[in-house]
């Protein structure tokens, strides 16, 4: 099935943009609970409430030995009528880029991945020849350092541009089989709606609402297409971490439910 057809299914199954991002921290979950059971318990109470979910690798990387087995049993233990992004960030010369992505898009068999740009289509060239998987491309993040590169004003096509304008017009000359999206962070609002206005048929995976301040009513007027889809939500520490102790996963549950509602309630508009 292909990435888009896979996503419009899941929304349309839990009428939900919203993505819980799976990054277990051990100074934040209970005492004593493995990031396996942790992450089981929180897939297990906010199912019904998401289109999916997103894995940040590092957080499973930083556990050691072990790390890579939480990783494949998270994702195996995911309901597969939802969408897994392994939010990876990768992005290298070409055959270090395929190991990358048989590692990611086989051995996990995660439905996206999000990926650099740095290296130039070479590097993700690997990853856009999976045709079903959806292949998100960095292009204007919500972290503060975001305008050191991103932007940079340069020239292009005869115009003087700013990089991320760029490297979304790439994405979208590159797009032949119509599995790549672009990540935009939920704290560059005038930006996200300039790019959805230029890219009304490209996902957008959209961090940075909650802990880092993106507002979510203007996420979705701005970040949402024409019908008011293409947009996945990310959200992690306020729905992982809404509640303490034995009651974290119901705590997550509330809390994925009431971001779930409140997506749709700016939804209405369309």
């Amino acid at each position: 099935m292909k990435f888009l057809e896979k996503l419009k299914q899941a929304g349309n199954r839990n009428k939900s943009l919203l993505c819980v991002g799976l990054d277990p921290d051990p100074k934040l979950m209970p005492v004593g609970m493995s990031a396996l059971e942790f992450n089981r318990e929180i897939i297990e109470a906010t199912a019904p409430f998401v289109c999916g979910y997103k894995i940040n690798l590092a957080f499973y990387e930083a556990l050691g030995k072990q790390g890579w087995e939480i990783l494949s049993e998270t994702c195996e233990f995911i309901p597969r009528e939802l969408i897994t992004i392994a939010d990876a960030k990768r992005g290298d010369i070409g055959n270090t880029s395929k190991a990358y992505a048989r590692a990611i898009l086989d051995e996990l068999d995660c439905d996206g991945v999000t990926v650099s740009p740095y290296l130039g289509y070479d590097s993700l060239e690997p990853f856009i020849e999976y045709q079903d998987k959806g292949i998100f491309i960095l292009c204007l993040t919500s972290n503060q350092g975001s305008t050191d590169f991103q932007m940079l004003k340069t020239e292009y096509l005869g115009q003087k541009r700013f990089l991320y304008e760029v490297v979304a017009d790439k994405a979208s000359l590159w797009n032949r089989y119509e599995n790549i999206g672009l990540v935009v962070g939920a704290t560059q609002q005038e930006e996200l709606k300039k790019l959805r206005l230029s890219y009304p048929k490209l996902p957008f995976l959209i961090p940075g609402i909650g802990a880092q301040g993106g507002d979510l009513k203007a996420t979705i007027e701005n970040g949402t297409n024409p019908n008011g889809e293409l947009a996945i939500i990310c959200a992690s520490r306020g729905i992982l971490y809404a509640r303490s102790g034995s009651e974290f996963a119901q705590g997550a549950a509330e809390a994925a439910e009431q971001m779930r509602d409140a997506i749709n309630h700016y939804r209405k508009r369309f």
